[in-house]
Formats: C-alpha cells, sequence, structure tokens
C-alpha cells in the first residue's frame, strides 16, 4: 500500500440522485456527501425552495440552504418534459442511489417509483423519506417538522416546561430522519455489496419520531400489562433545568453517587449525603422535583465561573450554557477546528461547520461548498454523452436549467 496515497472518503465512488427538498433528505444526502459519496442534487428549473429562506448576497443562495447542501453538484431539470426524463434515465444507469422525498402518487408520476428505477438498474437503491408509512391510514398525508414533532408525541413533552404542547425551536424531527435515511443507504450498500441487491428503502417521519421518543419514555409501557405509565421521570419535570447561578446560567449534574458525594463536598455541606431523601441514587430519583430543586438553591450561591472552577475540580459534569453566538468562539470548538472558513466562487468568504465524525483512514469533509442553481448541469450532461448541441437543444426546449439561465439566479 503507498501510504503517501491520499484517502479518500468511505463512500468515494458512489452516485447519489438527491431529488428531496427542505432538510429531511437533503440532511442526509449531505451526510452521505461528508463521507465521500458523489451527490447530485436534481431540482426544479426554480430550484429547491430553501434557495430562497434567510439571509443571502444572491437570489438562489439562501443561509437555510447552506446547511444542508455541500458537498453537492446541481443539475436542473423539469422531470415533467419527456427530454429531461430522458437525461434522467441516463443519469439512474449510472448511479447507485436514489434519494427522494416526493410523495408516493406524485414520485410515480414522475418516474421515481422503484419499479422503473429498478427496471433502469436492477442493482439500484432508492431511498424514499416520506412523512408516515404507505401500509397505514396516515400514508399519503403531508408532513412537515412540525407535524413530526406532533404526532409522535415530542411537542406534548414539552408541557413539562410550558404548561402546554409547544415545538422544539430546531428542525429536529427532519435532523433524526435525515439521519436515519442516511444510516439506512449505507446499510443498504453494504447489503448490495454482499449480494448484488439494490432494494426500496422506506424511511417515514413519523415512526422513525415514534422510535426516538420510546427509547426512554416508553418506560412501564414496555411491559404488557404495563408497570406503569408513560414518561422517563427524570426528564418529565420542569426542575430539570439550567440552573441560575449569581450573574448566569449553568447545567450542573451531579448523576451518579459518586458524583454526589463530590458535589456536596464541593458545596461545603458533606451531611447532605446523608439526608435520606438524596443518599443514594434511587432515593434521588424517587423525588425529582425535590432533587433538582435542592441543586438549583445551591447554585444560586456562587458565580458562573467559581462554580467552574469547583466542579472541574471535584470532576462533577457540568456546562456553560452558551447561546448560539457563543459556539462561534468556544474555545473548545475553535481547537479542533469545528469551523472552517472558505471562499466560494459567488458568495465570497463563508463559515461552514466541519463534519464531527473523526475517521482517519476515510476521512470526511467539505469537498464543494453549496452549488449555485444548476452550477454543474453542463458538467454533469457532458459526463453521459451529451454534445454541446445536445444541450443547447434541450435548454431551448426548457427541460435543463444552469446558472446562468435558472430563474432566480445572479447575473
Amino acid at each position: 500500500m503507498n501510504t503517501s496515497e491520499k484517502k479518500t472518503g468511505a463512500l468515494d465512488g458512489i452516485r447519489v440522485l438527491d431529488l428531496a427538498t427542505m432538510i429531511v433528505g437533503p440532511m442526509a444526502t449531505q451526510a452521505l456527501g461528508d463521507m465521500g459519496a458523489d451527490i447530485i442534487k436534481i431540482e426544479p428549473l426554480e430550484g429547491d425552495l430553501t434557495r430562497r429562506i434567510g439571509p443571502r448576497q444572491s437570489a438562489d443562495m439562501g443561509a437555510f440552504f447552506l446547511g444542508s447542501n455541500r458537498n453537492k453538484r446541481s443539475i436542473c431539470l423539469d422531470l415533467k418534459q419527456p427530454a429531461a426524463q430522458a437525461v434522467l434515465e441516463r443519469l439512474v444507469r449510472e448511479s447507485d442511489v436514489v434519494l427522494h422525498s416526493i410523495r408516493t402518487d406524485a414520485a410515480r408520476r414522475l418516474g421515481l417509483d422503484y419499479e422503473r428505477l429498478r427496471a433502469l438498474q436492477p442493482s439500484i437503491i432508492l431511498c424514499h423519506v416520506k412523512g408516515f408509512s404507505d401500509e397505514g391510514p396516515y400514508a399519503g398525508k403531508p408532513a412537515y417538522d412540525d407535524v413530526a414533532q406532533a404526532t409522535s408525541g415530542l411537542a406534548a413533552l414539552q408541557s413539562v416546561v410550558s404548561g402546554e404542547p409547544r415545538y422544539v425551536p430546531s428542525i429536529l424531527a427532519d435532523k433524526i430522519t435525515g439521519l436515519h435515511a442516511a444510516f439506512a443507504v449505507a446499510t443498504a450498500l453494504v447489503h448490495r455489496e454482499r449480494t448484488g441487491e439494490g432494494q426500496e428503502v422506506n424511511v417515514p417521519m413519523f415512526e422513525t419520531m415514534v422510535a426516538f421518543n420510546m427509547i426512554e419514555h416508553q418506560w412501564g409501557e414496555s411491559f404488557v400489562p404495563p408497570l406503569a405509565g408513560m414518561g422517563y421521570p427524570p426528564v418529565s419535570t420542569a426542575a430539570r433545568r439550567p440552573f441560575k447561578t449569581a450573574d448566569g446560567y449553568l447545567c450542573v449534574l451531579p448523576y451518579n453517587d459518586a458524583q454526589w458525594i463530590r458535589f456536596c463536598a464541593a458545596i461545603g455541606d458533606p451531611a447532605l449525603t446523608a439526608d435520606p431523601r438524596y443518599s443514594n441514587h434511587a432515593a434521588r430519583q424517587s423525588d425529582q422535583t425535590g432533587f433538582w430543586n435542592e441543586v438549583g438553591r445551591q447554585v444560586a450561591k456562587k458565580t458562573t465561573d467559581e462554580w467552574i472552577a469547583l466542579l472541574t475540580a471535584a470532576d462533577v459534569p457540568f456546562g456553560r450554557v452558551n447561546s448560539l453566538e457563543d459556539l462561534l468562539a468556544d474555545p473548545h470548538l475553535q481547537a479542533t477546528g469545528f469551523w472552517e472558513e472558505r471562499e466560494h466562487p459567488s458568495e465570497g468568504r463563508l463559515r461552514v461547520p466541519r463534519n464531527p465524525i473523526d475517521m482517519p483512514a476515510s476521512p470526511t469533509g467539505v469537498h464543494r461548498l453549496p452549488p449555485r442553481l444548476g452550477e454543474h448541469t453542463a458538467e454533469i450532461l457532458e459526463s453521459l454523452g451529451f454534445g454541446r448541441s445536445d444541450i443547447v437543444e434541450l435548454q431551448s426546449h426548457g427541460a435543463i436549467g444552469h446558472a446562468d439561465s435558472a430563474p432566480g439566479a445572479r447575473p
């Protein structure tokens, strides 16, 4: 082995066609792209809706789009036109994976159903991300992140703090489902490597989020008949919160018995460990509200920096409560090179968070900055064998678009 050779990502040589929009699908394909896959983002002529969301310097390069579309090439196709369908067919024949989040009936009309794709490429893997699986009564219903948070029980869990259902202020269901989809695609690729078989992979947001929430919250309903109700008690109390210090807020978590003993020693009250309400883990678990309120009462007595020094010395878990803005200057993120600054050909200097997974033998990384709408249309068509005259004809019929002609593109 030539150790001087540049190492490539684990999915180098895998081509993925990304026909998804918003966050859930693009999150999945971005993860695959970070691992080295060649991601071709197939967009309608007007582009992915997210291109026009958030602050931007160009009409088609909004901040929302930048967050989940690195390591991709963009081609614009109007798949309602036969000429564009012919391009799609060539792409499918030379690809390993197709991923989309189009509802089942619409996908069939666009020729993106598994039967047609498999006829074009027998070992193709289709990953279909959808709101609900096709077998139940919710099949075919539209779904976005808020719908998944509401239906999966996640919004209701926020009642513990707010007194009424609330959405988590993050596009959490999309991102979690997207990572599940990426994992499913990688697993399907391993299966194909072993057997030669492609397959259709369905990843429903609703069921994904229910499974996600049930890991801890199924609780007593894990048994038949149930031994208790649902809800994991340690997190099902408003008393579990970042605690107010004398000058700010801090997460303090003396979770096990050894940490609790060290915490009590740090606050100068070792006798608190003998209090029967807190003397062992089981006792603290039985009265979570009382326990966390006691911790909060203690934390209020000192400043944040005083607590950081005490808890560091005592080896008790804690965390500073960062704002999003704080993270840009976080010393740990700075030391690990988490934030990278790159020069984009049209957008200037961009700040990009790197993939946090470290794989020295098959490194992850930012290989391409997010593409302009249709930026790679001509490049991709030429690689498929289309000549310049073919490309001009396709464009004249409105079957394709590129960075200079796509609606909303900056001259």
